[in-house]
């Protein structure tokens, strides 16, 4: 069952000999990334000008780099590019049937024994089939159902002019010396609001909380999750959460001072899923945005703030206010969805089966890259399915589960759009470990420094998830020692006379120990910002 998730599941599969049979329900591959005008039920919807906000090389999987030419950060339609030349290189696309919906999944009536599923599908002809599976992943992602709490504001019955989700909005021409309120500063509301800005007469961005605002863009123009090494997260687990926040949180207000720009939200800067914008500031500071607090109520065609002052003549309003996620072809004992949380071990598997033949894959929010979370889930999965890997009892999952959900409750702000978050290096790592692949720092250290140095003080891309164990691929070494080449590649297009940075692009940041603590120390508050 697939989105963009389901080519990495079904590569997992054949690498462990097992053999998938893939359900899409439209016609092509690309999932959320494929841009459609008219948005389809059921299905993730972006805009025309949505790119991504992890660069190529945290993004891509872990046995297959980006092509080297491609820009850092990524349009959507070059996003489709790569899935498809990925899917073209491994021989994915025969193992799926498009036109397809699947209607239910439920556990065979010897589940118990067997720990078989029964898929019912309708097929692009309209005709409904029975197939029998030994284990079921469903990679439908997060950001199929949109949140629409309109509930929330009072007198929109009234509203005069035009409001709808932020999926359904695709292309700024039409609200063209329009007024427009975009409400939420998630990562589409900020994007919204300044592609809006552009050609609206006047553009508010009503936020309840404020917001922490991070740019693509950092050190030296590198791109910004690319600071984010083993060392900066090993200070992350070991210094106090407070001390994190403030060291961030003044590198933020370097950039521009948040009070100021009327962003600045009373939540800590760790403690809310961050909003990466770039532009937004800039819109702010030529007024083209006005930030506005949460919205009191509507009435005909105005809208007014919770801090008293109100705004007339209003043509559109933007609810960019998130997704919900649920299962609907899945009875609910199996896995059971309620205020956007689904009780499942590591967020893939639900721990009360009698078999765990049933994977979630996808189904998190990481302060980084999906597509290799999702690849290193699928890669737990297969070999849990062929009984490589054995899970916990109930209960040691249950724990496991609840002792998760506790420290989110401790660090987030509650909001629907936490309860599946993780942080990136930390959730792999623990993927990986269960799987087999962990790198072992010291260890590469020791056998190959060139490799070791980049595993250490380098970006943490997927490909040194590949250099042992199951799965290991033979290019992994020269992936990770090319991995500056390819960032500096699609920036080289013209001659010039200055040498480029080689600390940047072409060598390993080779560091003596105290070194790379004091360095790390010093510009701790500003790589964190991923």
């Amino acid at each position: 069952l697939t989105k963009d998730s389901g080519l990495a599941c079904i590569k997992c599969c054949l690498d462990e000999g097992l053999e998938p049979v893939c359900y899409e329900s439209s016609n092509d591959i690309g999932g959320l990334w494929r841009f459609k005008e008219n948005p389809e039920s059921e299905r993730a919807s972006i805009y025309h000008s949505v790119i991504i906000n992890t660069s190529k090389e945290m993004m891509s999987f872990s046995d297959f780099p980006v092509p080297a030419h491609f820009p850092n950060y990524m349009h959507n339609s070059l996003i489709v590019d790569y899935f498809r030349m990925y899917a073209d290189h491994f021989k994915l696309t025969k193992h799926i049937r498009f036109n397809t919906k699947v209607l239910q999944v439920k556990q065979r009536s010897n589940f118990t024994h067997s720990g078989q599923w029964d898929v019912e599908i309708e097929n692009k002809d309209g005709k409904k089939e029975k197939h029998i599976f030994d284990a079921v992943m469903i990679c439908i992602g997060h950001h199929c159902h949109p949140n629409l709490p309109l509930h929330d504001f009072p007198g929109i019955d009234t509203f005069k002019g035009t409001y709808f989700h932020s999926r359904d909005y695709k292309t700024p021409e039409e609200w063209r010396d329009k007024t427009v309120v975009v409400i939420g500063i998630g990562n589409s509301g900020g994007d919204i609001a300044v592609e809006l800005s552009r050609v609206t007469k006047q553009l508010y961005l009503s936020t309840r909380r404020g917001a922490w605002i991070l740019n693509r863009v950092g050190l030296d123009g590198i791109p910004l999750d690319l600071s984010f090494n083993r060392v900066v997260n090993f200070l992350w687990n070991v210094l106090p959460f407070n001390v994190m926040c403030s060291l961030g949180e003044t590198q933020l207000n370097h950039r521009f001072n948040h009070s100021l720009y009327n962003l600045k939200p009373k939540h800590r800067l760790f403690s809310q899923h961050p909003t990466v914008n770039d532009e937004l500031p800039n819109r702010i500071l030529s007024g083209t945005v006005m930030v506005k607090p949460n919205i009191c109520r509507f009435h005909g065609s105005s809208v007014e703030f919770e801090d008293g002052s109100t705004v007339d003549s209003v043509d559109l309003v933007v609810f960019a206010t998130g997704y919900k996620f649920c299962f609907p072809f899945l009875p609910s004992h199996v896995i059971s969805v309620s205020e956007n949380k689904a009780s499942l071990y590591k967020y893939v598997f639900p721990p009360e089966l009698a078999h765990p033949t049933l994977a979630i894959i996808g189904l998190v929010q990481p302060l980084g890259a999906i597509m290799p979370i999702s690849e290193m889930q699928a890669r737990w999965a297969t070999r849990v399915f062929k009984g490589c890997i054995k899970l916990p009892s109930q209960a040691g999952m249950l724990k496991d589960i609840q002792c998760k959900e506790e420290k989110m409750a401790m660090r987030y702000v509650k909001s629907h759009r936490h309860t599946i978050q993780v942080d990136y290096v930390n959730y792999m790592d623990e993927i990986a470990e269960l799987v087999g692949v962990q790198p072992k720092i010291l260890r590469l250290l020791l056998s190959d420094p060139r490799v070791g140095l980049n595993v250490m003080l380098g970006p943490c891309t997927p490909y040194q998830y590949r250099l042992k164990g199951p799965g290991k691929w033979a290019g992994a070494r020269q992936a990770i020692l090319t991995q500056w080449n390819r960032v500096a590649q699609p920036m080289q297009t013209r001659p010039c006379d200055d040498p480029t940075p080689k600390r940047s692009f072409k060598s390993p940041l080779v560091l003596s120990a105290a070194a790379v603590g004091l360095k790390a120390v010093s510009f701790f508050g500003f790589v964190i910002n991923l």
